[in-house]
């Protein structure tokens, strides 16, 4: 399998995912034909890239979620969210149901504790960052043995951290928050606070995960808002630095960045910014370099991700492409095992 521009297409290859609407639906199936017909619908839905069949070593991603799977939560999410009415909270109750389902899920995985996840950079899209969101802190508090209910706490608050958005009148999409306008930056420090206040007087959903509404942008050492709160509970504590991650790599409200550039984010502000435990057990499952990543050895040679070792998150398996010396070749090498090896940089 390999990433192809649907520029590049030429209508013989063979897709190897599936492709989706804007709308969550599955518009191309796996293994499909690219015919001509389909190459042009592509072009007219302004989707730029695909997954095609090949004949070369294949990448394996591992994702928390399969590919259907999120796209049906993604579907949902959305559904409800833009149906919310600021005087009516009854339809997201439902989104706890969704919680409820996307842990079962989870759990049916093999192993599911145990994999490196290929937890890929995107462009930002509200909705898909909060079921990322959710299937990242719900993994964190799975590998840190917390109790259903604080499980169940944590997905809730996820799929409703940002629900606050909705009452801004300031254009914030697509805007790094620290070119906002004071006036307009002040506003945009509130969102925690209207989505904490819009359900304060919900019984349907804890206390516990009220709170994390009201604290997903707060931080250890006090520079996070609204509050600037430094008494953080541990479950606070994990939807921070879940966040902040997911944000990063689909740039919302922020400068997009690497998933790379993201660990060294976590791991320079950890146990500054962000409880050093968490930041280790998010960084335990995450591939620093996910399957398809073009990448540059420290021998200069130039290889694609093929998948993640188990354990090692920061040394895959690569397809070598290119020698030290810019020659194409072809072949595998596992930084498993090959200690004195490591990835100097990632390519665009």
């Amino acid at each position: 399998m390999k990433k192809c521009r649907v520029d590049d297409l030429t209508g013989t290859e063979i897709l190897a995912k599936d492709v989706f609407t804007p709308e969550y639906q599955i518009l191309l199936s796996a293994g499909m034909p690219l015919k001509s017909e389909y190459v042009q619908k592509l072009h007219e839905l302004e989707i730029k890239e695909v997954y095609i069949e090949d004949d070369e070593p294949h990448t394996k991603t591992v994702a928390i979620l399969r590919e259907e799977v999120e796209a049906s939560f993604r579907s949902k999410v959305k559904n409800i969210l833009e149906r919310y009415t600021y005087n009516r909270n009854d339809r997201l109750e439902e989104l706890c149901q969704t919680a409820d389902r996307m842990i079962t899920n989870i759990l049916e995985e093999d192993n599911v504790v145990a994999q490196i996840y290929d937890i890929r950079e995107r462009s930002s899209d509200l909705y898909e960052h909060s079921i990322n969101l959710c299937s990242q802190a719900i993994m964190v508090a799975l590998k840190m043995e917390l109790p259903h209910q604080t499980v169940h706490d944590i997905g809730v608050s996820c799929l409703l951290h940002d629900l606050g958005i909705r009452y801004l009148t300031i254009d914030y999409a697509d805007r790094n928050i620290e070119e906002l306008s004071e006036t307009e930056y002040a506003e945009y420090k509130k969102h925690p606070i209207y989505g904490y206040t819009a359900l304060r007087g919900e019984n349907w959903i804890s206390n516990e995960s009220k709170n994390m509404i009201l604290y997903h942008h707060e931080r250890l050492d006090g520079s996070g808002y609204p509050l600037r709160a430094t008494d953080i509970p541990m479950e606070c504590r994990i939807v921070q630095v879940c966040d902040v991650f997911d944000e990063m790599i689909c740039g919302i409200g922020c400068r997009h960045r690497k998933v790379c550039e993201a660990v060294d984010y976590l791991r320079r502000y950890r146990d500054s910014k962000f409880d050093g435990h968490v930041v280790d057990t998010l960084l335990e499952f995450t591939a620093v370099y996910p399957a398809g990543t073009t990448v540059r050895t420290s021998e200069k040679e130039t290889g694609i991700v093929l998948y993640q070792n188990k354990e090692l998150p920061d040394r895959p398996v690569l397809r070598i492409i290119k020698d030290k010396n810019g020659i194409n070749v072809d072949k595998v090498k596992d930084l498993g095992e090959a200690n004195d090896i490591y990835i100097e940089e990632v390519i665009d």
